[in-house]
């Protein structure tokens, strides 16, 4: 056995000790009911919790530039933020980033939802409601209603939004250049997904086009709550990787369609108008103005 082998031997032995880790109890369990439960010993011993970020002096803050990017769901590389989208035959412990947020926002584990990238304006449940749930009352309703005044509940529909229903997100972040470290750095603020109202999926036939943003959540506020879900990992399923972990190292494509400016932060389709290569374009020349930052940093 060659010395290639032996490492490969080796890498596989390492992988395959945290895999056994990672699968939490899949290996050990008696039932599957205790697939994914962590002893009291593997939950002391992992001390499992988001790596806080450090401390940052405002004066070490040399540039800075704040930029908004759209996450194109239909894009490969954005896969493990959008799926799974069927729930019903998938372990409990695999969900999208549309559905831990909702979940962890109706129960209150996140408490402050946002109407806008701004963080101004909050927003209730049931503020969340009007776009996230469409009633409709049947003609049968109608008539029931007219002569009785009163409504079936079998005579309403409900259309809610759920996962598949997503086509983008949105999100806000400020790129920094720590002069203290001699780094160009990205913190990540909020994160909104982007769907058509509830509204379009009773008449969809109408082909009705109403694209929204739903809510805006606080990133830094919602880190732990995104730390213990976890997204698929198509390279190593033994290994799953957080949503936090996900979005910190920026493993996703975006677009910047705004960052901003001294027109009021406007945004790049407002002065490029149909022309979807040039705002494209644009976009690329905003993140090169910002690589370049750095790259200006070291040059003499």
């Amino acid at each position: 056995m060659n010395l290639r082998n032996v490492v490969l031997c080796g890498v596989g032995l390492l992988l395959g000790s945290f895999g056994a880790q990672a699968q939490l109890n899949v290996l050990n369990a008696k039932t599957p009911e205790e697939i994914g439960k962590k002893t009291e010993a593997q939950i002391a011993y992992d001390n499992d919790e988001p790596l806080p970020y450090g401390y940052t002096d405002e004066r070490d803050v040399l540039w800075s530039k704040t930029t908004w990017e759209i996450i194109d769901l239909d894009e490969r590389v954005n896969f493990p933020l959008y799926y799974p989208i069927d729930t019903n035959n998938i372990g409990s412990t695999r969900r999208s980033l549309y559905d831990v947020l909702v979940t962890n926002i109706q129960n209150g584990t996140i408490e402050h939802v946002y109407a806008d990238s701004y963080f101004t304006e909050k927003r209730t449940l049931d503020d969340l409601s009007a776009s996230l749930v469409y009633s409709d009352t049947t003609d049968l309703g109608i008539e029931q209603l007219n002569a009785e005044g009163t409504v079936d509940p079998q005579y309403i529909r409900k259309f809610n939004l759920d996962a598949g229903d997503i086509e983008e997100w949105r999100v806000r972040g400020i790129w920094y250049l720590d002069k203290r470290q001699g780094e160009l750095k990205y913190r990540l603020l909020g994160l909104c997904p982007v769907a058509n109202e509830a509204r379009s999926k009773a008449f969809p036939d109408d082909n009705i086009d109403s694209k929204v943003e739903l809510f805006w959540v606080w990133f830094p506020g919602a880190r732990e709550v995104l730390h213990n879900a976890k997204a698929f990992n198509r390279k190593n399923t033994s290994q799953p990787i957080s949503f936090d972990h996900l979005l910190n190292s920026r493993r996703f494509h975006g677009v910047v369609y705004k960052e901003d400016n001294v027109q009021g932060d406007r945004a790049v389709n407002e002065y490029i108008n149909d022309n979807a290569l040039m705002q494209l374009l644009e976009s690329d020349r905003i993140k090169e103005q910002i690589r370049n930052i750095e790259m200006d940093l070291w040059n003499y």
